[in-house]
């Protein structure tokens, strides 16, 4: 994990893999059921004016995620 970053470095257009969620309970159970898992591919979309929330494409959906909940989430840009 050492290319690891927290998921809300990541910019409009770049692209990444999650290595790791770090949330425990009930957040962490949510941030899998959206299909953020490890080895999952996403693409940053868009970001709202204040750059929360942000928008993500992972395949065949989007979804929007708060930067908290982004915190928690480790990627490799790919």
């Amino acid at each position: 994990m050492s290319n690891a970053i927290p998921m809300r470095e990541l910019k409009v257009g770049e692209k990444a893999k999650v290595v790791a969620i770090t949330a425990i309970g009930e957040l962490g159970r949510r941030i899998r059921d959206m299909g953020l898992v490890p080895g999952a591919e996403l693409e940053v979309v868009g970001r709202a004016p204040l750059q929360d929330p942000v928008a993500l494409r992972l395949t065949g959906f989007t979804l929007s995620l708060r930067n908290n909940e982004a915190d928690y989430i480790a990627v490799e840009r790919v």
